[in-house]
């Protein structure tokens, strides 16, 4: 995987030199970067904030870290023929197992038979964010982070598989169509160690209608896990104890995940406002189903953009198995289970400022506002987490 950067660069030099001695001055081949210098800090020292799940660590106690928002990333496109393009991206970011170590996020083949029509094999993006291709891109979208309420568990960035999409005039307006499918290839670790989810079966559909500064969205996906978590420790006693389908409930591997979204995005003149509600519903009892929405309003002024933003994500409750007659088993199952329990909103004031051509600076303020028993979207919670956090970040996005 270390070695990535370098065969990328190489590529983008080979393809500089063959240009020269051709003396063409466009390449069909393309190299490009983007980033994210990244600084922020938690006001509270019982437990450490995240950008989403798939972090194992976070920021806690008063200290300026550059852990959870700080992102290198480069892309290289061939244009093979006027109707295939190759296209791959490596991206370094804080991993399941802490380090940075370069991953492939984009690795496909795409044929576009006609500008409506486009087929994408290999390793593709996630597509959940409405106003950009990639959660990892900081600079092509208002705040510091997503909001992490809303894309804190989508933890998947990307699978390996096929989409197709297609473009048709409806209306005043125009409506996009995409299919996807495949298997995905992450990890992701929290109290329970390491949860490699690799070759779960992923798919859906995203639907989007375009029409002046009017942009909606329809997100239905589906996953089914191929792998367990590390739950043995109360799978066995409930199993022992003739609790099967209390032990059974408990598992991932079979379960399926289901996320509905909807969306609407206004972007004329300096004003912009994006909005979005999602549903998940979880097959296993290891994770409770949950709602949840961000409201974003931007305004221009010149270089300057201040906004702010609100968002909320709230699980809808679990109840103790009412096959297990043992208390203590009981006990355990209900703790464990409502161990996934989210209540929390949170409040955002941020103002970016677009230095020049492809640099923008950010500085956000968000107050997190949960429940004593939201542990599920932090990380290392103390007995004393209250729920309650102030987060200042400061952040450079930059593409070149």
């Amino acid at each position: 995987m270390k070695n990535k950067w370098a065969a990328l660069l190489l590529a983008g030099m080979l393809a500089g030199s063959v240009a020269a001695e051709t003396g063409t001055t466009e390449s069909p081949f393309s190299l490009r970067g983007f980033g994210t210098l990244g600084l922020a800090r938690s006001s509270s020292h019982h437990a450490e904030f995240v950008r989403d799940l798939s972090q194992p660590a976070g920021i806690r106690g008063g200290q300026w870290s550059g852990r959870i928002d700080s992102i290198l990333g480069v892309q290289a496109n061939w244009q093979a023929t006027p109707e295939i393009e190759l296209v791959g991206q490596v991206v370094s970011r804080l991993r399941y197992d802490r380090s940075h170590d370069p991953e492939v996020m984009w690795a496909f083949v795409k044929w576009e038979p006609d500008p409506r029509v486009a087929l994408r094999v290999g390793r593709i993006g996630a597509d959940f964010m409405m106003l950009a291709d990639s959660r990892l891109v900081g600079y092509s979208y208002l705040p510091v982070r997503p909001p992490p309420d809303f894309f804190g568990p989508l933890f998947f960035s990307h699978f390996d598989g096929a989409d197709a999409t297609g473009a048709l005039p409806l209306g005043p307006g125009v409506l996009r169509g995409k299919v996807f499918g495949g298997r995905t290839q992450e990890k992701s670790a929290g109290d329970l160690g390491v949860w490699d989810t690799s070759g779960s079966p992923v798919g859906g559909v995203v639907i989007d209608y375009v029409q002046g500064a009017w942009q909606f969205r329809f997100n239905a996906a589906r996953i089914e896990f191929a792998t367990d978590m590390n739950v043995d420790f109360l799978r066995q006693p409930l199993a022992a104890a003739g609790c099967h389908d209390a032990a059974r409930s408990l598992g991932t591997a079979g379960a399926t995940a289901r996320f509905l979204a909807l969306g609407a995005v206004y972007d004329a003149g300096p004003f912009q406002a994006q909005v979005m509600l999602n549903r998940i519903h979880n097959g296993s009892a290891s994770f409770q189903d949950s709602h949840a929405g961000y409201l974003l309003v931007g305004y221009r002024l010149q270089r300057l953009t201040p906004f702010l933003g609100v968002s909320r994500w709230k699980t809808l409750g679990a109840d103790g198995w009412p096959g297990i007659a043992d208390p203590v088993l009981h006990d355990a199952y209900r703790r464990f289970t409502a161990g996934s329990k989210v209540d929390r909103a949170t409040y955002s004031l941020g103002l970016r400022y677009d230095v020049g051509r492809n640099l923008a600076a950010k500085l956000q303020w968000d107050a997190v506002r949960a429940t004593r028993d939201t542990v599920f979207s932090v990380r290392n919670p103390s007995a004393a987490w209250d729920g309650r956090t102030e987060v200042l970040s400061l952040a450079i996005d930059f593409i070149f």
